[in-house]
């Protein structure tokens, strides 16, 4: 059962500016990364409805707002909420987000990833919803592209259903823009780790499958070993590069990107990363040196869709939004991914799949 609330109006600070905004609504806010940015949100007095349908999600997530359990996807749940709840913004995040899965089953990826957006559109679009950001991701640009740092403006061409069907929503996102009132802001991810510190917020479960957190479970000997994807890249050792940005620095981005559009900015498509890059026999030895524990590894070949090397240019959201970021060190990184997953109690299931 919903339980909807009247629509309310909150008050906050921009600034020198006091801004007056509707509710908030954030797809996917019981997620890793909407949950980070729900808790800024909600520290600072947001009115926030959380829509997630908990299939990745958790409840421990959500510190702030309404959860409602529902699928993002559903045009009649969502015109209810924007009408019922006078919702302004939408942030979204709900998503499909493996690449060598997407190689696998592109079709989930495109309804999931595609299909729900347009319908999320429309409805916003009969909702009269202003302000819309995306969640979207580095592996929309083209693998030329890649071989130097990647600016917002470099050659889009994804190698994978992942990245194509994120580069498909954003070009629905940017349509609609020029024929709408709606404003956006489109941020592209590069690689997400750590948690913030304290926050009770991280990745979690079997499907989280990103390096870092792999790496600290089999720091803490809760897998015996990390699978290395690919030795042979053009790389100096061989493995691929990442960018790897602290969830913290990439929630703060999307707080100073909503403000940006309430204070009347024109729609930006933003990179989000910190201009280095790190490669996975670097994190790995990071995550050894912070646990005190030597990273046992298997070499693998390299796995369909993953690219070489993934690193940003975040000149444009340093500028623009006066982005300033506090964890731009993968040691600290390593360390709040290494606190994070100290919390977690292992589930024998969860165990037993990844061993397997």
């Amino acid at each position: 059962m919903l339980c909807l609330c009247h629509k309310k109006l909150r008050k906050f600070r921009s600034g020198n500016l006091i801004v007056m905004a509707n509710s908030v609504l954030i797809t996917g806010g019981a997620g890793y990364i909407g949950g980070h940015v729900a808790r800024l949100l909600g520290q600072r007095g947001e009115a926030l409805i959380i829509l997630d349908d908990l299939s990745t999600g958790h409840l421990d997530n959500v510190r702030h707002g309404q959860l409602v359990v529902g699928d993002a996807g559903n045009a009649a749940l969502l015109e209810d909420l924007l009408t019922r709840h006078g919702i302004d913004t939408v942030l979204h995040f709900a998503a499909r987000t493996s690449v060598p899965e997407s190689v696998g089953r592109p079709l989930d990826y495109y309804d999931t990833n595609t299909c729900m957006m347009h319908t999320l559109l429309e409805a916003c679009t009969k909702a009269g919803v202003r302000q819309f950001m995306f969640s979207s991701t580095a592996a929309v640009y083209a693998l030329p592209a890649l071989h130097r740092p990647a600016t917002e403006q470099s050659p889009t061409e994804p190698n994978n259903p992942y990245g194509r069907s994120k580069l498909m929503a954003e070009w629905m996102l940017r349509d609609l823009s020029a024929v709408t009132p709606m404003r956006h802001a489109i941020l592209r991810y590069f690689n997400v780790a750590g948690s913030a510190p304290g926050a009770g917020i991280g990745p979690r479960g079997p499907q989280a499958g990103q390096l870092i957190k792999v790496a600290c479970e089999a720091a803490l000997g809760r897998r015996p070993f990390v699978e290395v994807y690919g030795t042979d890249y053009d790389t100096p050792d061989g493995t691929g590069i990442r960018d790897y940005i602290h969830v913290e620095d990439l929630a703060a981005a999307h707080v100073l990107a909503l403000d940006y559009l309430r204070a009347g900015g024109a729609s930006v498509t933003l990179n989000c990363g910190y201009g280095t890059g790190r490669s996975v026999r670097e994190v790995l030895a990071a995550v050894g040196s912070a646990s005190g524990r030597q990273i046992a590894t298997v070499n693998q070949p390299r796995r369909p869709g993953d690219l070489p090397l993934m690193i940003a240019d975040p000149a444009r959201l340093r500028d623009l939004l006066h982005w300033t970021p506090r964890y731009a060190d993968l040691n600290l990184i390593v360390r709040s991914a290494l606190e994070w997953e100290r919390t977690l109690t292992p589930i024998a299931s969860d165990l037993a799949q990844q061993a397997g």
